[in-house]
C-alpha cells in the first residue's frame, strides 16, 4: 500500500469531522489519531487503497452530528467506501449500549470482507489502545466507558468469534487474539 492524493483527502476530511475532538477519557489525545492508526492496520496488512479510505472515514458520519450523511460520504469518496463506513456505523446512537452492540454483533455476518477488515482493525485498535491504559490505570479505565468492564471484555470477545465465524481466515484474527490476552489477563 502507497500513500496516494485519495489517502491524503480523505485524512484532510477526517480531521475535518474530527477537529478539535479527543478520545473518550482522554483529554491530550484527539480523536484524529484513532482513524488514521486503524488505517496503519489495513496498510501494514497490505490492503488496496479503498479499505484504508474507508478505515480513516470510518468514523466520520457517526460522529459529525448529523452534519454529514453516508451520501456525502459515497460523492466524496465513492460507493465502496460509503458501503465500508456504513457497516460499521452505528445506525441509532438513541438506543441503549446494548441493543445497539447487539445490532453491530448482528450485522456481522452480513458484512462483506472489506468491511469485516475495516471492523477488526477498528476493534484491534480500541483493544490495544485499552490494553496500554491499563498498563498505567489499571481498572480505573473502565470508568470512562458506557458500560462495566465485564460486559466491555464480554463484548470484545463476542465481536472477535463474530469475525472468526463469518470469516476464518482473516488475517487480523490472531492479532485480534493476541489484543484480547492482552486485556484479559
Amino acid at each position: 500500500m502507497e500513500f496516494t492524493p485519495r489517502i491524503l483527502k480523505a485524512i484532510n476530511f477526517a480531521a475535518r469531522i474530527h477537529h478539535r475532538m479527543t478520545r473518550k477519557g482522554k483529554k491530550d489525545i484527539e480523536y484524529i489519531t484513532h482513524p488514521l492508526g486503524v488505517a496503519v492496520i489495513l496498510a501494514g496488512i497490505d490492503c488496496h487503497e479503498e479499505i484504508v479510505i474507508a478505515g480513516i472515514l470510518h468514523d466520520t458520519v457517526e460522529e459529525s452530528d448529523g452534519e454529514l450523511s453516508l451520501s456525502d460520504l459515497a460523492r466524496e469518496f465513492g460507493f465502496q467506501v460509503a458501503k465500508m463506513v456504513e457497516d460499521v456505523t452505528e445506525k441509532d446512537k438513541s438506543l441503549p449500549w446494548d441493543e445497539r452492540k447487539r445490532l453491530a454483533l448482528e450485522h456481522i455476518k452480513r458484512m462483506e470482507k472489506d468491511s469485516m477488515l475495516v471492523k477488526s482493525a477498528d476493534l484491534l485498535y480500541n483493544m490495544t489502545d485499552l490494553a496500554l491504559d491499563l498498563e498505567t490505570e489499571g481498572d480505573k479505565v473502565y470508568d470512562k466507558f458506557n458500560a462495566p468492564k465485564e460486559k466491555q471484555l464480554a463484548r470484545f470477545k463476542s465481536v472477535i468469534k463474530a469475525l472468526t465465524d463469518a470469516w476464518p481466515d482473516n488475517p487480523l484474527l490472531p492479532k485480534l487474539r493476541e489484543a484480547l490476552k492482552r486485556i484479559t489477563g
